[in-house]
């Protein structure tokens, strides 16, 4: 099998719910996004726009000097296959920007609102080294940009705001360069641990689940709690959970009369009988 990878779903999906994060990439089943945090990518558009054409020494002189050539841009690799791996995985996503410097090279640059720290910087790792990773290596017509000489997250932290004339407000606050550093090796070896989660059979539902699986778990325990007439008509009390993967079952008729079978299947073909 062959699996489309989204660098911020390595990222914040990943960690957050494996359950949910191989119920995504494996099924296309999507949980529902939350639309509060949306105003973060409208302060990233604007800084994108901003950014874009200038140089390097006017907003991180850590940086090697250079120009903001690439805005918001596809990335797509070629099929990567880590080894041990029978399945395959393809990088798709987009960068904010990229910087080209002037001496060779180029630089991957994200854009951050919040307070800067050493655990998200290590988590926005995996999502920087996957645009590095698809831009060395893409596929056939995708965007091509060698060597990425460098990685890194540039925060945004407000810290004040300011009445303008005709109700105009302006948030003020510090921008911070975070560096990132490259590590292909580690990066394929985080490919593999993804590769074998989505390959093996569905996470099972335990307490360190996320919130949307509670949530769709309270739902099957009502379902359980209150069967419809169907089951009710033949004396049917429960809906049972698949021996596999824990999922809730539907009740088929096959060739040797009805049998419970995976709500996942194929995904999975755990059974039980009636």
């Amino acid at each position: 099998m062959k699996y489309r990878l989204s660098p911020s779903d390595l990222t914040f999906l990943y960690d957050s719910c494996k359950r949910c994060f191989v119920l995504k990439v494996k099924h296309g089943i999507q949980r529902p996004s939350i639309p509060l945090p949306s105003i973060f990518s409208v302060i990233a558009s604007l800084q994108k726009n901003y950014y874009s054409g200038r140089r390097t020494e006017e907003f991180c002189p850590a940086l090697p000097p250079g120009v903001v050539k690439f805005g918001e841009k596809k990335v797509s690799s070629k099929t990567i296959q880590p080894p041990g791996c029978k399945s395959t995985c393809y990088i798709s996503g987009r960068f904010d920007i990229v910087a080209e410097l002037d001496k060779g090279g180029f630089a991957v640059l994200d854009f951050k609102t919040g307070n800067p720290n050493d655990e998200k910087s290590a988590l926005y790792t995996r999502q920087l080294n996957a645009y590095a990773i698809a831009l060395e290596n893409p596929e056939p017509g995708a965007l091509e940009l060698r060597p990425i000489t460098h990685l890194g997250l540039i925060y945004f932290t407000p810290e004040s705001c300011e009445l303008m004339p005709e109700g105009q407000q302006i948030l003020k606050g510090p921008t911070q360069w975070i560096p990132i550093r490259r590590d292909d090796e580690q990066f394929l070896r985080f490919l593999r641990e993804v590769i074998e989660l989505l390959d093996g059979p569905m996470p099972k539902v335990g307490p360190d689940i996320c919130d949307w699986c509670k949530y769709s778990n309270l739902i099957g325990d009502v379902r359980e709690a209150q069967p419809d007439a169907a089951h009710l008509s033949r004396g049917e009390v429960s809906i049972p959970r698949c021996p596999k993967c824990s999922e809730l079952m539907r009740l088929k008729t096959g060739q040797y009369g009805e049998f419970w079978s995976c709500q996942n299947f194929p995904a999975c073909k755990g059974t039980r009988k009636n």
